[in-house]
């Protein structure tokens, strides 16, 4: 079988180049965004079939161009064309795996939007600043990958870092990549803040949701608690002298959301109640409640014992992925946003 064929049958490439230009028409119809949460659901199902097809398309071109760059060397004996050739192989084979690995991405929630939260755990400043450098890490992942992404909460540590932030992500399949995140992170190295230069370990973790809308679940109003407060740190003095923060707190739950990013009010309890929203669905598809008790311990801590992953500066440098035994030595790559390692790994011991 054509290999290419094999792929379009995998993907159902027909069906999916069907409806993506079946949208395409209905977008070009007038009364298009009289629904507006169904012309959304339309736009968004778009974006995610063109992450599939527009790829495709690309690799298969690729491809193509490079079996006549194959050709072409063996036609002339030219060096300078198979160098170019080998030099495009490795790129196109990335490529294609990262499309093969969408095969894995499932899941009823895997295409949504997410919020990713940060907490600082054991290891008080170090843990802070931890915090801090994880959150730099999830943002460049992110911007590599071109999701949009917005800080909606943040709280600073007493002398340096996070301890916590809550970060919107958007973009296709968002929640069936970064799932894998979810868990305690654990760093080892010599603290900044120690003036003696000891070793210090600290812990930080990772939770995400996927984004629901708040017509999704039936939230009765007389189980939250809606607050207002000034925004604090950086924004300018109108988010901090004007009561636009909102934090909403789920009573039966005891679910606490907030958020402070916008300057707006009422965009801010928009904010809120969708993060809410994903938070009570988490709880109740999941069953987070075991799930926490899993990754943090029966007491929730975010301590030694429970590290989906472990990033050693010092004495050596590597980071180790404990779930899947994956690990990298280059430290500052990892940290600068190269998780596609572990990502990938971690949707192939799922599909196993």
């Amino acid at each position: 079988m054509n290999g290419w064929l094999y792929w379009e049958i995998l993907f159902d490439l027909p069906g999916k180049e069907k409806e993506l230009t079946l949208i395409e028409q209905e977008m070009a119809q007038p009364g298009f965004w009289g629904n507006q949460t169904a012309a959304q659901e339309k736009v968004n199902r778009l974006k995610i079939l063109k992450t599939i097809v527009l790829p495709y398309h690309k690799l298969e071109k690729e491809s193509a161009d490079n079996l006549e760059l194959s050709a072409l060397a063996t036609e002339s004996g030219g060096e300078k064309i198979l160098d170019e050739l080998v030099a495009g192989i490795s790129p196109l084979e990335k490529s294609l795996e990262h499309l093969e690995y969408q095969l894995y991405l499932n899941g009823p929630n895997d295409q949504k939007n997410i919020f990713l939260s940060i907490h600082a755990g054991t290891g008080g400043t170090d843990a802070c600043d931890w915090a801090a450098m994880l959150l730099r890490m999830y943002l460049r992942w992110l911007d590599k990958n071109n999701y949009e992404s917005q800080i909606i909460d943040s709280l600073d540590g007493d002398s340096a870092g996070i301890r916590h932030a809550t970060v919107y992500a958007k973009g296709p399949y968002a929640f069936g990549f970064l799932k894998s995140e979810i868990g305690v992170h654990r760093l080892v190295r010599i603290s900044p803040f120690d003036s003696n230069k000891r070793r210090h370990t600290s812990f930080a973790a990772i939770d995400i949701v996927p984004e629901m809308e708040t017509e999704e679940l039936d939230i009765n109003e007389n189980d939250i608690r809606i607050d207002t407060y000034s925004a604090g740190g950086p924004g300018g003095q109108h988010v901090n002298k004007t009561t636009s923060a909102v934090r909403i707190t789920h009573l039966p739950t005891g679910i606490i959301v907030q958020c402070q990013n916008e300057r707006s009010q009422h965009s801010n309890k928009q904010t809120a109640f969708k993060l809410l929203a994903s938070k009570l669905n988490a709880l109740k598809q999941k069953e987070k409640e075991d799930e926490f008790k899993k990754i943090y311990g029966e007491k929730g801590e975010i301590a030694w014992g429970y590290q989906i992953r472990s990033y050693v500066l010092q004495p050596y440098t590597l980071v180790k992925d404990h779930r899947t035994e994956v690990e990298n030595g280059n430290v500052n790559a990892v940290l600068d946003g190269d998780l596609d390692m572990f990502i990938e790994a971690y949707l192939q011991t799922k599909k196993k």
